[in-house]
């Protein structure tokens, strides 16, 4: 027999704190998968790496950060980068430079490219999503994930760029 979901307004979830913060969609509080070492190995190099260089790339670095996709969602990014000359939100809704997303042991590619799809809907034009397990990087793209075949992430028009070797030889 099916249970039965508790539908909330979205004004209810932006006022109340989740330790883990969730996910909202279309009325449901949705929990994210925890990252273990590597994912929070990898986001805390990823981190330090943008804030390095947020001046030079004329961008803010902000981590686990409420980003409101649509009236009815809300996803948090494990990291995006934002203009500096961006609105200051509490909650973003002005579609961030760039989001990224990092796998965790039980995430799946399906439920990631839900994610990502949230994020180019809502404008977002750089959506990059890595695996710390197996060391690999995908771009989201109109067509979907495409998994990296360079050893550069980019940003089109911009200085910014990850090396994904070394990004990669430092989660040991």
């Amino acid at each position: 027999m099916a249970t039965a979901t508790t539908i909330i307004p979205i004004e209810e979830y932006l006022r109340t704190s989740y330790h883990p913060d969730c996910d909202y969609v279309d009325g449901e509080i949705q929990e994210r998968n925890l990252g273990e070492r590597e994912h929070a190995r990898l986001q805390s190099l990823l981190t330090i790496w943008f804030g390095n260089n947020e001046k030079v790339w004329n961008v803010y670095t902000l981590v686990e950060q409420r980003i409101r996709v649509a009236q009815r969602r809300v996803r948090i990014a494990d990291i995006c980068l934002i203009r500096r000359n961006a609105p200051r939100e509490q909650v973003i809704v002005t579609p961030p430079l760039l989001c990224v997303e990092i796998l965790s042991p039980e995430d799946r590619l399906p439920r990631a490219a839900r994610v990502m799809e949230d994020y180019a809907r809502m404008g977002v034009p750089n959506l990059w999503l890595l695996d710390p397990k197996d060391q690999v990087a995908y771009n989201y793209a109109s067509d979907g994930l495409l998994k990296l075949t360079t050893n550069l992430l980019t940003i089109p028009g911009t200085e910014i760029s990850v090396d994904l070797p070394n990004l990669f030889a430092a989660l040991d």
